[in-house]
């Protein structure tokens, strides 16, 4: 039976923003089966914003599944987000994964914020200055405990969710000088390694919607901005031979 999939990131949960959130996710539990939230919940990390968006899903019953963007670190309030998101019932990924029963069949998604350092040809190393060394080593371990948390899933969809692209296609749009702060090719290394039926992200609000890895995973920018809706549902089909995406 075919699984929806409701994601949206860069939602920028604020007190000015109530009303369009509860309108956007008000059917919400009408049309998709799960929902999956790619990071920057909030507009600058503060609880107050981030309780905005858990009213505006109070109520929702399907299974919702996060991870952190970079604008939900900004206030340092990070343990706050996180014991509100789990007392509201979201499931806060962070190179972990969660594995989920929907209609009969079991998705897994593995999910990380991921981090920038670029794409193939123009990427940065962890090599010099200890600050350009930490920023690299940083993104592979990200990267390294995405592909662990793929691998360790014996599900009939993978589902990768992140908050920093794993490949360039989705960026399209941006300013070339910003691609390394947007993603990174380690991530989409990470997931073709493993394998995946779908990839999520947000971050790019300039980006495109569709591309996918280099090994061919359909990737996803569901930054709210590109989609242009409270969130877009995407349609997989659990098969013997693998997922194909519907939309």
């Amino acid at each position: 039976m075919t699984l929806r999939i409701a994601a949206v990131g860069d939602v920028h949960a604020a007190p000015d923003a109530q009303k369009g959130l509860r309108r956007g996710f008000a059917h919400l539990d009408d049309q998709a089966d799960v929902l999956l939230l790619a990071g920057d919940l909030t507009r600058f990390g503060h609880p107050d914003e981030l309780s905005v968006l858990l009213d505006a899903l109070d109520g929702r019953v399907l299974p919702k599944v996060a991870v952190l963007g970079n604008h939900d670190y900004q206030c340092d309030r990070v343990p706050e987000l996180v014991d509100a998101l789990r007392a509201a019932g979201i499931t806060l990924l962070h190179g972990d994964s969660v594995t989920l029963t929907v209609n009969g069949a079991t998705v897994g998604i593995a999910g990380t914020p991921g981090f920038g350092g670029g794409f193939e040809g123009a990427s940065a190393s962890d090599f010099g200055e200890p600050e350009m060394k930490a920023f690299i080593r940083h993104t592979k371990e990200m990267a390294t405990q995405l592909r662990l948390a793929l691998a360790a899933l014996e599900t009939d969809l993978k589902v990768a969710l992140l908050h920093y692209s794993p490949t360039p296609d989705t960026l399209r749009g941006e300013r070339l000088e910003i691609y390394p702060f947007l993603g990174s090719y380690l991530l989409g290394e990470a997931i073709d390694a493993v394998g995946a039926d779908l990839a999520l992200h947000g971050h790019a609000h300039a980006g495109l919607e569709r591309g996918q890895t280099a090994g061919g995973v359909p990737v996803r920018n569901v930054a709210q901005a590109v989609i242009g809706h409270a969130f877009r549902v995407y349609e997989l089909d659990p098969r013997p031979a693998g997922a194909r995406e519907k939309v």
